[in-house]
């Protein structure tokens, strides 16, 4: 059975705050996107993706995907970021960004580049993502909307 994705709800904060945990990715920040975020839950049982946006004036930051190591493979990450990237659009957002420690060759066949931090704009650089959640050693990357 595929998992079903749909916006997130306020219920699913403890799942995805399991899920990140899970995965060693940062919860700091999560409730500047928790509100644009995706999910995706197989049947009844416990949500196995996540992808959130954070909407800035100058930029959308993609943030926390997520996807349980049981569904890697299957579609669903690239599924999450294209909902989460929709999203982004819709809202107005023209560029989006991301940090990642792991996931820089994944991101390529999303249109993310590489970039040096100093070319992300101010205010999506004063996101705790930024500031506190994610390393300086974190690839930022960059894609036109």
């Amino acid at each position: 059975m595929s998992p079903t994705l749909r916006p997130a709800r306020p219920d699913d904060r403890p799942a995805a705050e399991a899920l990140l945990g899970a995965l060693d990715l940062p919860l700091a920040g999560l409730d500047d996107c928790f509100s644009t975020s995706w999910v995706a839950q197989a049947g009844d049982g416990p949500l196995v993706g996540l992808a959130g946006v954070e909407l800035y004036a100058d930029g959308a930051l993609l943030r926390s995907v997520a996807v349980h190591p049981d569904w890697r493979g299957t579609g669903l990450g690239r599924a999450l970021v294209g909902r989460a990237l929709d999203a982004a659009r819709v809202a107005g957002a023209r560029d989006a960004y991301l940090l990642t420690t792991t996931a820089d060759g994944w991101f390529p066949r999303f249109g993310f580049a590489a970039i040096v931090r100093d070319e992300v704009p101010p205010g999506v650089r004063q996101s705790i993502e930024f500031r506190e959640a994610c390393p300086a050693s974190a690839v930022v990357m960059h894609r036109t909307l």
